[in-house]
């Protein structure tokens, strides 16, 4: 019946709003993406008192905001790298250190590792000096940071209108 598919596409959507938010501090998961398509499913299958909250104006909006988070993530961390005079390798190591940050001491090893990860390619990958390598390593960080940060601003958005429309 009609209550059932409703019910399974709002279980669906919020199950897709907290993947979501995961792959936004997750470099393995889309987070945007994954939050945005859990939107659609809801406004698209959920039934009609949905677009009550969800309106096809407010889908029109998170989609250009999902484009623009996906699209600014990838320049916002190598741009702070770059004016802070960092490597490409600092930029991958502060990826590889995060992850490896998240997998033993969570969450607060991912933002450790993945300064240092900056840090270590910086000095052992690149050679540079100990003060020039924090100085990228910074940089590398931030960038990550406010990459991070859109992402999970844009997720948590689309998670707000979906628990607003379930409720």
């Amino acid at each position: 019946s009609l209550m059932d598919l409703s019910f399974w596409m709002g279980f669906l959507a919020v199950v897709m709003g907290v993947v979501g938010i995961l792959g936004s501090v997750l470099p393995v998961l889309p987070g945007p993406p994954i939050s945005y398509a859990g939107m659609l499913l809801l406004y698209l299958w959920g039934g009609e008192h949905i677009r009550e909250d969800i309106t096809g104006t407010v889908m029109v909006v998170l989609l250009i905001v999902t484009i623009a988070v996906v699209i600014l993530d990838y320049i916002v961390p190598s741009y702070f790298t770059k004016i802070t005079g960092g490597s490409k390798s600092a930029a991958r190591a502060s990826m590889v250190g995060m992850i490896i940050g998240i997998i033993f001491f969570p969450p607060l090893g991912m933002i450790v590792g993945a300064f240092v990860g900056a840090l270590l390619a910086e000095m052992i990958v690149e050679g540079k000096q100990f003060s020039h390598s924090l100085k990228s390593a910074m940089g590398s960080f931030l960038g990550f940071l406010a990459g991070t940060g859109l992402k999970l601003i844009a997720c948590g958005v689309m998670m707000y209108y979906i628990v607003a429309a379930i409720i």
